[in-house]
């Protein structure tokens, strides 16, 4: 009798649905271009919110955002799929802090709660406009009348405004009124520039830091799921 052939399963854990997209188009070309067949789904949140006062608690009941749900959600994760071929992602926004140390809470989180997958952390730098940003022929595919003048003022990476940025230079001639609109409704305009530049991206050729550190980790965890503090004599990676 055939047995069947079960893909690799890589979950997503996002903040919101408008860099959802992003994510989810790297992931796929990312597994792709490294020989790699998965089932991947992406989750997203409302938001990034903040790690739970206790973390072996249940969650509230009203709880939405992706830090305040990780540690139930990881710990669900482990208890489904820890030993299969299963790698846990979660990507989001470092924002204004520190990206290192933030890595560090969210993978110590990660292997406390979810020992058995092994987990990968992506951290847009500020925001997932500089994951977009770092693709220059995607950008300019899209939207082929864009300010290089602008784009060539951006420094890749920088804590600078990311979305605003990009807007400036995908917009130039009505990025102010857009930048004063605010949110919740400039969420729309975020999710439509995510969807048309983001078809166009090709992970080899972005140049974000940021980017290839999530990319790399990918390919590695996607190559071995095995949850790196289950091997014997190696140190769990700092990426």
């Amino acid at each position: 009798m055939n047995r069947r052939v079960m893909k690799m399963r890589i979950e997503i854990l996002t903040e919101d649905k408008s860099g959802s997209v992003v994510v989810e188009r790297a992931a796929r070309s990312i597994c792709e271009g490294a020989g790699v067949a998965a089932d991947i789904k992406v989750r997203p949140h409302r938001g990034c919110g903040s790690m739970p006062k206790d973390p072996e608690a249940k969650p509230e009941p009203f709880a939405a955002s992706l830090l305040e749900l990780l540690p139930a959600k990881c710990r669900a994760y482990n208890n489904v799929y820890g030993g299969g071929e299963f790698v846990l992602v979660v990507v989001m926004d470092s924002d204004d802090k520190d990206p290192d140390e933030l890595r560090s809470e969210l993978y110590e989180c990660t292997h406390r709660y979810a020992p058995n997958l092994r987990s990968v952390i992506g951290l847009c730098t500020e925001e997932v406009e500089a994951w977009i940003l770092g693709d220059r022929k995607a950008v300019m595919a899209a939207y082929p009348e864009c300010d290089i003048r602008a784009y060539n003022q951006y420094i890749q990476d920088s804590v600078c405004g990311t979305w605003e940025t990009l807007c400036r230079v995908i917009c130039p001639e009505d990025y102010e009124d857009i930048i004063d609109i605010g949110y919740p409704a400039v969420g729309n305009y975020k999710a439509r520039w995510a969807e048309e530049i983001s078809q166009f991206m090709i992970p080899e050729d972005n140049i974000s830091p940021s980017y290839k550190l999530f990319m790399n980790a990918l390919k590695v965890a996607a190559g071995n799921p095995t949850p790196v503090s289950a091997r014997a004599g190696v140190r769990r990676r700092s990426f």
